[in-house]
């Protein structure tokens, strides 16, 4: 569907998702050490985009990205790649800078639509978990889910024409929150708020479902 043909319903419904990838070894180091963490940030970012795609709530994933390959496989998925521009900027300023290069471009290709953020590690992800997130979302300019400790943030919504500024790092839901994001009310089993950066993340992860990539490595 072009961003041309949408009616009423799809302007009030449909969601463009921006997904920031590392896509590199340096990924998940508070995972540990070895070629197996690469593995696991690689799969979580496929377990994220498979079930962004195959979520109804959602019209196209723009994945922002350094890497040519990991794009290749996420492309295959289904996702729009947005190669990552070279930035001076490291960590999670790097980051945020991605994602800002994401949102412009999904909306500019999609100016009608709802933007969503959506971090790269959810590897339990599930369709409609995010169905029922962006219909809650829907009804607030901004809104945003933290993740399962409170204190971090797993995606960030806005509305058409609704501005964002990606603040991810330490202390995000304070941030986002202070630009008027309101926190969504979803149950602490949502599988929005099982981000994985550690091996006890992952564990809870694993109890709710992992997705087929990441359940693959085990």
């Amino acid at each position: 569907m072009t961003p041309l043909a949408f009616g009423l319903k799809s302007l009030a419904d449909n969601w463009v998702v921006v997904v920031p990838v590392k896509g590199s070894s340096e990924a998940k180091s508070r995972l540990g050490v070895g070629p197996g963490r690469a593995a696991l940030a690689d799969a979580f970012a496929l377990d994220t985009v498979t079930a962004l795609v195959a979520a109804s709530a959602v019209e196209r994933v723009f994945v922002v990205t350094a890497s040519a390959r990991l794009g290749a496989l996420l492309g295959g998925l289904g996702a729009v790649i947005v190669p990552e521009a070279p930035v001076v900027e490291t960590g999670h300023a790097r980051l945020n800078a991605g994602i800002v290069q994401g949102i412009a471009a999904a909306r500019l290709a999609y100016p009608q639509v709802n933007l969503a953020v959506m971090t790269g590690d959810l590897p339990a992800l599930r369709p409609g978990d995010i169905d029922a997130a962006f219909a809650l979302g829907a009804a607030q300019p901004r809104s945003m889910v933290p993740d399962a400790e409170g204190v971090g943030t797993t995606t960030l919504l806005a509305r058409v024409g609704v501005t964002v500024t990606p603040r991810f790092g330490l202390g995000s839901r304070d941030a986002h929150q202070g630009d008027g994001h309101v926190v969504l009310d979803l149950p602490p089993t949502s599988s929005l708020r099982r981000d994985v950066d550690t091996a006890a993340d992952l564990e809870a992860a694993r109890l709710i479902g992992l997705g087929p990539h990441t359940s693959a490595l085990f």
